[in-house]
């Protein structure tokens, strides 16, 4: 039995690298379906994404750090029992309140500029959050709905700023005016690479240690793994965990936010993200809530992003054609998982 539980984990390991070769081949049928070069279309997808050291520095890794600092939050809930599927609206509030520091900060040291843009951006994933972690203490409202109905309320509020608020000062365009170079996040030279890459790192780094040598990481997996056998056995306070969870959650994709506006962008505007809120979840699932595996899952879905923008511009392929890639490596991971979990229930009842 125990052979038999150790080639499960290794056949188990494998499931990312067979998903994504099942997308590809999919992917790859589906172009030569639609009368495109499937040959052409990959190359470009390859080249776009690591094709070269500009390729990886300017396209693939800035995507990758947001995808990192949502993902590692939602490790955060996930563990916890609690689904937090409104990273995207808690991005969103983050850069707000990011772009609003930044254009009040001009002259401050760069350290304090950027750690009161941090601050702040966490301050606002938080807050966004808050009324969620509420709704289910106190109601029993699941947070599934009320996070994801906020989302839609973040791309409002964001469209509403940068048409008021904080629209440029010529009220011209749909968007905020640059922010402070103070705010700015360094920047490794002749790339777009920034800062917040090693910030990301050290994010998942530190989510590792406590999910693996503190108490409070393991009561935090006990009662995502049972919930009521960690409040009547382990007398877990099961509110508080779950609101430090969520809330950690939150305060980590409102950092993302912050970030891309402090790294990539300079300015608030409109669809700021294309959807890396929900990337997140398929990033979170594929690494199996694992902070460590979150490196490759990011930069996974990040070389897809950025290697789309290529197809389209190469091969004349609709970049929204990786998605199929993204969905079917999220359906075969979660098929997988679903008959991993069925064969531990099977496996313990034989030991027994």
């Amino acid at each position: 039995m125990t052979a038999m539980l150790s080639r499960a984990c290794r056949r188990h390991a494998l499931v990312p690298f067979v998903a994504l070769g099942i997308g590809l081949a999919l992917l790859a049928a589906g172009l030569w379906s639609a009368g495109y070069d499937p040959g052409e279309g990959l190359g470009a997808l390859w080249r776009g994404a690591f094709g070269s050291w500009y390729a990886l520095s300017s396209a693939t890794l800035p995507r990758m750090v947001p995808l990192l600092l949502i993902g590692g939050g939602l490790t955060l809930a996930f563990r916890a029992g609690a689904f937090n599927i409104g990273g995207e609206g808690q991005f969103y509030a983050g850069a707000i309140a990011a772009t609003w520091v930044g254009l009040h900060v001009s002259g401050w040291p760069s350290v304090l500029a950027l750690t009161t843009l941090a601050m702040a951006a966490m301050a606002a994933g938080a807050l966004w959050c808050v009324v969620p972690v509420i709704l289910r203490i106190r109601f029993g409202v699941l947070e599934v709905i009320s996070t994801l109905l906020l989302n839609f309320v973040a791309t409002a509020l964001v469209s509403l700023m940068v048409t008021g608020p904080l629209q440029e000062a010529r009220r011209v365009y749909p968007q905020s005016d640059p922010i402070a170079e103070s705010a700015r996040l360094p920047m490794l030279d002749g790339t777009r690479l920034h800062l917040g890459l090693p910030l990301a790192l050290t994010v998942c780094l530190g989510l590792w240690i406590v999910y693996q040598r503190t108490r409070w990481g393991f009561r935090l997996r006990a009662l995502g793994n049972g919930p009521l056998a960690a409040i009547t056995t382990g007398r877990i306070p099961a509110d508080r965990y779950l609101a430090v969870a969520l809330l950690g959650s939150a305060a980590l994709a409102g950092l993302a936010g912050g970030v891309e506006v402090s790294g990539v962008s300079y300015a608030l505007f409109q669809n700021l993200s294309p959807g890396y809120g929900f990337t997140a979840i398929a990033v979170a699932l594929l690494a199996r809530l694992n902070p460590i595996g979150l490196l490759g899952s990011a930069l996974l879905f990040a070389a897809l992003e950025a290697g789309a923008g290529a197809m389209q511009r190469e091969a004349g392929i609709p970049s929204v054609a990786v998605y199929v890639v993204e969905a079917v490596i999220l359906l075969v991971v979660v098929i997988a998982e679903g008959g991993s979990l069925r064969f531990g229930r099977v496996a313990r009842a034989v030991i027994e």
